[in-house]
This record gives structure tokens, sequence and C-alpha cells, in this order.
């Protein structure tokens, strides 16, 4: 009697296992028919420091002027992989001297597997440089500090409100080269 209980444990475990097996496979199969994204590789591509008024610039204590400029750009490296980077250049400007200059370029390799081919643009235009931009905005917060100044922190950016934006000003113009 014990071994009919040990032989009816095996049993039923048996078709469980079964189950579980064949319903991984289903998920694995629907996994590599769905849109897949992934993030391979993150890294600091290029970064510059200038300081091109020192040490004079630090008699100076007016608050500084701080322009930003953003630029993205995505290259595909090999089928479904794609390498994106994030420029952000911050210059500060005190009076007519420039206080400091710095570029940092963060990249990463991203996957994209199964995506509609409408879609990869938006993904690589927005998505992409969600993830890198708070990477970026360390580095420069903690450039800017190295190189002597107060901290500056970077505010937020809205990648997706600039990507509908950059759409816009294309439409626009392919409308008045039309006309």
């Amino acid at each position: 009697m014990a071994e009919d209980k040990k032989n009816q444990k095996k049993t039923s475990k048996t078709p469980a296992k079964a189950k579980k097996s064949s319903a991984a496979a289903a998920s694995d199969q629907t996994q590599n028919q769905g849109p897949g994204f992934g993030i391979e590789k993150l890294f600091l591509r290029d970064v510059s420091v200038e300081v091109p008024n020192s040490p004079e610039i630090f008699t100076i204590h007016d608050a500084p002027l701080i322009d930003i400029e953003l630029n993205n750009s995505a290259v595909p490296i090999s089928d479904g992989y794609y390498q994106v980077s994030l420029q952000v250049t911050v210059k500060a400007m005190q009076g007519e001297q420039t206080a400091f200059l710095i570029d940092v370029t963060q990249a990463g390799i991203f996957t994209l597997k199964n995506v509609p081919e409408e879609g990869i643009e938006m993904v690589l235009a927005i998505t992409c440089p969600n993830i890198l931009f708070p990477y970026a905005r360390e580095a420069i917060s903690d450039l800017v500090v190295k190189a002597g100044f107060s901290s500056v922190l970077l505010n937020p950016i809205n990648f997706e409100a600039l990507y509908m934006q950059q759409k816009e000003d294309q439409a626009a113009g392919n409308a008045g080269k039309a006309n």
C-alpha cells in the first residue's frame, strides 16, 4: 500500500511536469514572437571638460548663465542591435567669459526584436534617450563639481515632446516646400 502511494505521487507529478514544460515552451514562443526591447550596454562614449578662463573665472562671483544643447543619434549595429548616443553640452557664462564647457556623450547598445518598423524610430528617439539621460545628467553634475564649480543639476527632459515637436517641424517644412 505504501508502494501504491509512492507510485501515485510519481505518476501525478509526471503530467504536471509535462504541463509546465509545454506551458514554458508556449511562453518562450510568445516571447520570441512578441516585441522585445533590451539594454545590452550603457557607456560614456565621449567626455570633454573645458575651463578656458581659469583661474581668473573663480574670482567672479556672479551666478552663471547656463545653456544646454542636446543631440540624439541612433545607428544600427547589426540585426536588431542599435547604438544610441545622447550628446549633452552644457556651457556656463559669467558675464562675457565662459566659465566652463562640458560635453558628455552617453551611449548605449539596445536590442529591438519584432518591433514594427513604424515603432522603431520612436523607441530610438524617445525610450532610449529617456534611459540614457539620467546617466549623462549624473556625469555632468560630477564633472562640474570636479571642475571647481557649484553643482549643476539638469532638469528632466521630455523626449516625447521633443520628438513630436521635431516631427511637426519636419511636416511644416515639407508642407512649405510643396507650396
